[in-house]
């Protein structure tokens, strides 16, 4: 049963600035990957299938992070108090992942809160087909539009013609990352949270959240895998929410 004493996680606090430096952060080392990911060597040494292994590891993790940077903006937690700030990262970011746009995101994902995992949450599927992939596929449907496939597609050719980026290494190590990243995303921070478990959901935001550690909760989704946390203090930090949990997990007892 859960403890009407217990406290809860604080609100961010106006004057407190860490959400700007760790998007700067994770932005930042995103931005600087780019420089290894068009200059990477194609080969078959073993140093070089290691490293641009490695590289794609690395990038689709940063490219997750640059998203759930993004994902805090819709919340106003990257710069509390300072919405135009907090807007403008939240939208560099979406921009950057796949050229979504913020607001529409935003908007979308309050839905998603209002309404979690049925009719009405544009994070969830069609009522009838909730298996992986066919989840997955309505879940990209709805989201992607031939707009932004459209500016993927002159950004690819100009850095590729104009600005001489070569393209395996574009293909492999620029757009690859960001697709391995949304079906990370997908998979850690939708279907994994969201699907129904055996007999139902059992609280009103039907979700659920991993029992991972936190050193592997942070590597898998940067913590979105404590879904229920997210979704009972959405005011929450994606880099707080293993101290959320322990607060949630306190409440439950």
């Amino acid at each position: 049963m859960v403890s009407s004493r217990a406290a809860s996680p604080p609100t961010p606090r106006t004057d407190d600035l860490r959400g700007v430096w760790v998007a700067l952060v994770v932005f930042g080392i995103w931005a600087v990957s780019l420089v290894p990911a068009v200059c990477m060597p194609l080969s078959l040494s073993p140093v070089h299938v290691v490293g641009g292994i490695a590289l794609v590891a690395l990038r689709t993790f940063l490219c997750t992070g640059i998203f759930i940077t993004a994902h805090d903006a819709m919340h106003g937690l990257v710069a509390p108090g300072r919405p135009r700030i907090n807007n403008a990262i939240g939208a560099l970011c979406t921009r950057s992942y796949a050229w979504f746009s913020f607001r529409q995101m935003r908007v979308a994902h309050h839905r998603h809160h209002d309404t979690p995992a049925r009719e009405g949450d544009p994070d969830w599927h069609d009522g009838e087909h909730g298996g992986y992939w066919s989840w997955l596929f309505s879940f990209a449907k709805r989201y992607m539009h031939w707009s932004q496939v459209a500016v993927i597609a002159v950004v690819h050719n100009v850095s590729v013609l104009l600005c001489g980026a070569p393209e395996p290494q574009m293909w492999l190590f620029v757009w690859l990352p960001a697709l391995l990243s949304a079906v990370q995303l997908f998979t850690f921070g939708t279907w994994l949270p969201h699907r129904e478990p055996p007999g139902g959901h059992t609280n009103p935001h039907s979700a659920q959240s991993s029992g991972l550690p936190p050193w592997l909760s942070f590597i898998t989704c940067y913590h979105f895998g404590y879904h229920l946390t997210h979704h009972v203090f959405p005011w929450v930090p994606w880099w707080k929410l293993p101290s959320g949990r322990r607060v949630l997990v306190g409440r439950a007892h």
